[in-house]
């Protein structure tokens, strides 16, 4: 990334086209928003008596897909966080949350294409996602909880590696998109 913050502004663009028609890359959000929220609080009132400190279970999904059938111009991008908060005593509480953003892309090839759906559209959703976490927590009784950045961009590259990996053990050629 730029010190400008465009992802895309390394590249040689070229001077515009005569006939106005737009074809340099571009990528970004048009919108984003909560698709699913559940809050449970299961043991209340009594998990507000527990000394325990609870022990947090995180778990991460990314999952994307073409808003319109005819093109992948638009994708659905879904951040899916589900909080689990268990100690000694049961379970205090649970956040399950589906955070989802259209994001438009155009003039990318696909390998840029799949990049910024699965590693950068989650960086930028995340920080959005983490505040309605944060707030669901507070709002079920509990301290608020602020998860720490993730780097979805090394995620990525990790599980690009371990697909690459899978596929030479399997002796199958690589293929361009995870």
């Amino acid at each position: 990334m730029s010190d400008d913050g465009n992802v895309l502004s390394n590249l040689d663009l070229g001077p515009p086209v005569p006939n106005g028609e737009d074809t340099s890359p571009s990528a970004g959000v048009i919108s984003q928003y909560v698709k699913d929220l559940s809050v449970e609080n299961p043991n209340a009132p009594q998990c507000y008596q527990w000394q325990d400190p609870p022990q947090i279970d995180i778990q991460f999904n990314i999952a994307a897909r073409p808003v319109n059938e005819d093109s992948t111009e638009v994708q659905e991008v879904e951040l899916k966080i589900v909080l689990n908060a268990r100690s000694l005593q049961g379970t205090a509480y649970i956040v399950d949350l589906t955070y989802a953003g259209l994001i438009g892309m155009r003039n990318l090839a696909p390998e840029q294409m799949h990049a910024f759906t699965y590693a950068e559209a989650p960086r930028i959703l995340f920080p959005f996602a983490r505040r309605v976490l944060a707030d669901a927590v507070r709002d079920a009784g509990f301290p608020p909880l602020m998860l720490e950045p993730i780097d979805f961009n090394g995620l990525y590259l990790q599980q690009l590696a371990a697909q690459a990996e899978q596929q030479d053990e399997a002796g199958e050629a690589p293929v361009g998109n995870a």
